[in-house]
Parts: structure tokens; sequence; C-alpha cells
């Protein structure tokens, strides 16, 4: 009886070792990031600000070609590196981001939309996203600025609106950082490939069909 506790207690022992190793190690080694498509994840995100959009119910606004942006991107300067090992690095003035590890954005602008107009948007789409179990995280209407942020409590999306000079709406999304999959087709920029930007798409279907400013008319 005596020997078959002392060899519970030392498996015990041993067990407890064991899992105090492993959280050592994650802690040391920071938790991994997620693994994710970033091309996957721009379709998605493209489909928030079509969402978005669609909840606005601006429908006399344009699409502001010349808006700020970069469209369907990808980044990296905001994935930190993780763990107890590279928190030196974290701390010092200019962070190196994590390897591998990118996020992506969706961004585009409307134009056209007078304050009087944005305001009432705005609500609505909070009101509407809210209902559709989006978060939000920043709202503001005031003499400062009108802009209303928002995060999805499942993939961590987050889509705004923030109203740009010259009656113009920036429209935003954005994901967290995951890690690009082994394989992933690359630009020569080292940055993966992403589809082309469809949101939203009765403004973008309008500006492309024949006869339309800038559409192909074949006439």
């Amino acid at each position: 009886m005596v020997a078959t506790a002392a060899v519970l207690a030392f498996a015990a022992v041993a067990a407890g070792m064991t899992a105090f190793t492993g959280w050592a190690r994650e802690v040391w080694r920071g938790t991994p990031y997620p693994v994710a498509d970033p091309a996957a994840t721009a379709r998605r995100l493209d489909g928030r600000t079509q969402a978005l959009y669609d909840a606005l119910g601006l429908t006399r606004a344009e699409l502001d070609d010349d808006g700020p942006g970069d469209g369907l991107a990808t980044g990296k300067s905001s994935c930190d590196r993780r763990g107890l090992r590279d928190l030196p690095k974290n701390i010092s003035d200019s962070p190196p981001s994590e390897p591998g590890v990118t996020t992506v954005r969706d961004e585009w602008t409307l134009k056209g939309v007078p304050r009087a107009e944005a305001g009432p948007a705005l609500e609505r789409a909070g009101q509407r996203l809210t209902r559709q179990g989006w978060k939000v995280t920043r709202y503001e209407h005031s003499d400062l600025r009108l802009w209303l942020f928002l995060k999805h409590p499942d993939t961590g999306d987050t889509v705004g609106v923030e109203e740009l000079p010259g009656d113009r709406l920036g429209i935003t999304a954005r994901s967290e950082c995951a890690r690009i999959p082994s394989g992933t087709p690359m630009n020569l920029a080292e940055e993966p490939l992403l589809p082309a930007q469809r949101a939203p798409v009765q403004l973008r279907q309008a500006a492309a069909a024949p006869g339309a400013p800038g559409g192909n008319d074949r006439r």
C-alpha cells in the first residue's frame, strides 16, 4: 500500500511538472496566432462593408474613386510578437511585427453625403448591425467628429464609418492578426494575393455599366 501510494504521488508530481512545463513554454513563446487564408478573409471583409453600406441607406451617395484608403490590402504593423521572450523588443520605440502574420483591411469612400444625411445614416447602421450581434466600440456625433465603429463578437472583425472633409464618409473593415498559411499565392512584393474589391456592388456595377462615366461604353 505504501509503495502504491508513493507511485501515485510520483505520477501526480510528474504530471504536474509536465503541465507546468507546457504552460511555461507557452508563456515564453506566446500563444500562436490562428491560421487564416488572407483571400478568404478579404472576401469576408468585403461582405462586411457591403452590409454596412446597405445598413446606412444612402441611396444617393456615390463612390469616390479618389478617396483615401488602399482598397483591399494586408498589413503587419499591428501584429506584435507574442511571449515573454520578445518583451524587450515589444517595448522598444519600433517593435517588430511577427513574421508570417498579417491583418487584412477593406477601405473605400462615399461622396455626396452632407452631415444632415450622415448623422441619421450612422444611427440606422448602428441599430441594424447591433441587432445582428455586432458590438459598438466607438460612436461620436459631435461638432468635432462623426464616426461609428463596431466589432463582431465571433471573428473579431471591426467595421467603421467616419465623416471625412468634403461631405464624404470613409468605410473600413479590418480583421484581427492571423498567420498566413504555407503555399499562399504572393505578389512580387511578397504580399498575399487578394481578390478584387466588390463592395458596394450597387455603385461599382453602376460605374462599370455602358454609358456610365468611366464605364465600358461599347456603342
